[in-house]
Formats: structure tokens, sequence, C-alpha cells
């Protein structure tokens, strides 16, 4: 029988179970530890993720078991988790619309994580005080590399694409994926439909830049090059927030870089962080994705 054992979060009352299941195998890092970390990374993680409705993946078996994206808060989530009910249009189940939770608070992060909810994903906007979305407030590029391209290809089409921002008034903020590729922000000012926005700068560095990128979804263009995935902008998508756990081998993070790091990067390795590195990053530079 699951051990369950009662806790008390910021005056909430919540139960933990199976705090001992090892959710990264080959790191032996358990639930208690995943637990922990977004416990302690919550004052950095909650401001990028706040008024946003959540998106988690799930791996209750672990990253090596079955895993499933749950959109729709579940039954049993407590009435204090705030909620938001919002319009799906083109739903895969049909639905019209979909309860969405949004996490603001530590109970409420906790109450996640111990579902086994290692992955947290957000769109580019947020809703109002009445539930109501409001405009985008951020610009994204998903930079995915194409192999035998990595992060290190990445990087250098993130320098590119910072000087293109730069050039129309915006200013990037980069973060790896936590996975092989990573992610530019900037925020954004509703000059125009984002999506199509994003598109057109991403067609102008692959025009630029055809050896190194490509701004088609097509899989056969994209070996050896940094895919410049433009459509995250689109208000039904979501990627995934700083500061999340992903589920690789390792219990790495999507984790905010110093443009430094990004001009200096030789080697994959040099941009991979696990849990225990971000909670060291964040202790001694604080947030590096603050608002530019």
């Amino acid at each position: 029988m699951a051990k369950k054992v009662p806790v008390k979060v910021e005056g909430r009352e919540l139960t933990l179970s199976n705090l001992d299941k090892v959710l990264y195998p080959d790191y032996r890092f358990t639930k208690a530890e995943v637990i922990d970390y977004y416990s302690r990374i919550a004052p950095v993680l909650l401001p990028h993720i706040e008024g946003r409705p959540l998106t988690v993946k799930r791996f209750p078996d672990g990253v090596t078991g079955q895993s499933f994206f749950e959109k729709n808060a579940p039954e049993h989530t407590p009435d204090w988790v705030k909620r938001v009910n919002l319009p799906v249009p083109g739903s895969t189940k049909n639905r019209e619309t979909i309860n969405f939770a949004v996490v603001e608070d530590l109970p409420t992060l906790v109450y996640y994580a111990n579902l086994a909810a290692l992955e947290l994903h957000v769109p580019q906007w947020r809703v109002d005080d009445d539930g109501e979305a409001l405009p985008p407030d951020l610009l994204v590029f998903d930079l995915d590399p194409g192999p035998p391209a990595t992060i290190v290809e990445c990087c250098e089409v993130a320098l590119m694409l910072r000087e293109v921002l730069k050039a129309e008034g915006l200013s990037a903020r980069p973060k790896t994926s936590g996975r092989k590729g990573m992610q530019l922000y900037a925020d954004w000012d509703c000059r125009e439909e984002p999506s199509a926005y994003a598109k057109r700068l991403a067609q102008v560095l692959a025009k630029e830049h055809p050896q190194h990128v490509v701004s088609i979804m097509t899989k056969k263009a994209r070996p050896g090059k940094v895919f410049i995935d433009w459509s995250q902008n689109n208000p039904a998508k979501t990627t995934v927030a700083a500061y999340s756990l992903r589920a690789s081998e390792q219990p790495t993070v999507s984790t905010p870089l110093t443009w430094k790091e990004v001009e200096d990067c030789e080697r994959p390795e040099d941009l991979v962080f696990t849990a225990p590195d971000v909670l060291a990053r964040v202790e001694k530079r604080g947030d590096l994705f603050g608002r530019a």
C-alpha cells in the first residue's frame, strides 16, 4: 500500500505519496527530490508561470515509463487551486472548453509535483482576474537542432537572432530547453500577430544562412541545421517553462542563461544543468530570466 504523508504547505493541507519512488532511474532521483526541487525553485519559477494556464506532462512511473500530457485539472484537484475555464477550438478530444489550473503559489506547485508532473508547459499569454485570455505578452523562438547539429549550433543561431531582434527594438533572453535545444524569449508589444512576425524573422535568417538555419517544419530539411520553430507563438501552443524539470535520463532543467554562456558554448555538455545545478545557480546569481 502506498505510503501517504500529510503535510501543511503555506496553510494548505496536502497528502504526499510514494515519496521514495525513483522517477529518474539512472540518477536515482526520487519523487521526494522532485518535490524538494520545485519547492526550493518556486520563488523564481512562479513569476514566470503565474496567470498562465498550465499544461503538465506527467510521469507516474518515472521517465522510463508511460507519460501523458494533461491540460484539464484532475477531478480530485483541491478547491483552493485556481482554475480557469477556457475555449479550446479544435480540441483532439472534441471538448469545447477545458478547466486549466493556474499555478500561482507554492501549495499548487507541490500538489502537481506530487502527481509526478515533471514538466510544466505554459502559453505566451496570461489570463486576467476574471479568467479571460489576455493578448500575448511574450514572443518565443524554439531552436531545435537537427543531428548532427547540437545546442552548440543553436547558440550560434541564437546570437544571430539576438541581433535581428535588437534591430527590431526587442531584447532577447535565452534559456536551454533542458533537452537538446534552447529558446529565446522577448517581451511582446502586440505590434502584430506574433506567429506571423516570428515566422517572418525565421524566414529571413533561413534565407541569409541557408547552411545553418531552416524555418520549415519538414524533418528532411533539418539534418545538420537549426530549425527556428516560430509556431510556439500560436495561442493554442505551449512551451516548457523556465526552471521546469525535463523528462531526460538526468533530472535536467530548462535553464535561463547569460549571453556570455551562449557566446562561450563549445560543447553540448557546457549547457546541461540538473536540478541541483540550477538551485546552486539561482542561489548564486538569482533569476537570470527576469524581465528585460
